[in-house]
């Protein structure tokens, strides 16, 4: 699959009372570059004044996004830990404006959710999913404590520890709504339709009114914790990215690629390999 070059990485589409921020860049599977990661944060920041009183998130291409762009980040060169824990707090931040925008916001996944893109999802205020989808963990474990301690406020700390603890593990759509990591699992070509009709049942209440109702469910979650679950998150994962056998890893990476490290680590879910001893 072929992309025009000029083509912005996050694009702006409104339909009635949602206006969707739309993950553009389908033929790197929409991993999160750095430049892109600032357009989502800048379109974020366009909609609190403009557009539908509903906020909703998709992705164009096979699937919603694989995550980070290691590309930029899986090499082994020398770190800074002050500037990786910096990155790493930016892009908490970026997610955190989700969790404090003053509208309503939707994710609406389908095909594939990894990593940080996993992580970012939590910090919406809905999620619907298609049942096509597959959540995942990073197949390689070069970092640590980063996306799982945001899971466990919707799906506990053992079901958390499930997802982590092994490399490139996965949830399906009926499995994230049984775990409450997603309100509903619906047919893939059924979607974007599902969003809207409820961004439209949630439209008819007044835009001041949604607000201080959000807010309100915000703090209580704050309350039990959530905010401040996520606040060392950066700098625990920059503390391992200078560990040995990460370092090792990261060099693997750089000198054989990316697929021979992934294929190193790859294996069955969780859920599959628990189910094979059912049998």
């Amino acid at each position: 699959m072929t992309q025009d070059a000029a083509a912005p990485e996050i694009l702006i589409e409104h339909s009635g009372p949602i206006s969707w921020i739309v993950l553009n860049r389908p033929a790197q599977a929409n991993a999160l570059s750095g430049s892109m990661l600032n357009s989502f944060s800048a379109a974020l920041e366009e909609l609190k004044e403009s557009g539908g009183p509903v906020i909703g998130i998709r992705a164009n291409g096979k699937g919603f996004c694989a995550g980070m762009d290691l590309g930029q980040y899986g090499g082994a060169a020398a770190m800074d830990p002050v500037a990786d824990a910096k990155r790493l707090n930016a892009n908490v931040a970026r997610w955190l404006a989700i969790w404090d925008h003053p509208k309503p916001v939707i994710a609406a996944v389908h095909g594939y959710c990894a990593g940080v893109a996993a992580q970012m999802c939590i910090f919406g205020d809905l999620t619907i999913v298609a049942d096509d989808i597959r959540i995942s963990e990073p197949g390689v474990p070069i970092g640590g404590g980063f996306i799982a301690p945001t899971w466990v406020a919707q799906v506990g700390a053992k079901r958390a520890k499930e997802f982590a603890f092994l490399p490139g593990n996965s949830i399906d759509g009926p499995t994230a709504v049984e775990w409450g990591w997603a309100n509903h699992c619906v047919p893939a070509e059924r979607l974007i339709a599902a969003t809207e009709a409820m961004a439209a049942r949630i439209a008819l209440v007044p835009a001041d009114v949604l607000q201080v109702k959000k807010l309100s469910i915000n703090r209580a979650a704050e309350a039990a914790g959530f905010r401040v679950a996520t606040s060392g998150i950066a700098e625990m994962d920059s503390l391992l990215h200078l560990a040995p056998s990460v370092l090792a890893i990261r060099e693997r990476m750089a000198s054989e690629g990316l697929k021979p490290v992934l294929d190193a680590y790859r294996g069955p879910s969780s859920t599959a390999l628990i189910n094979s001893f059912k049998e």
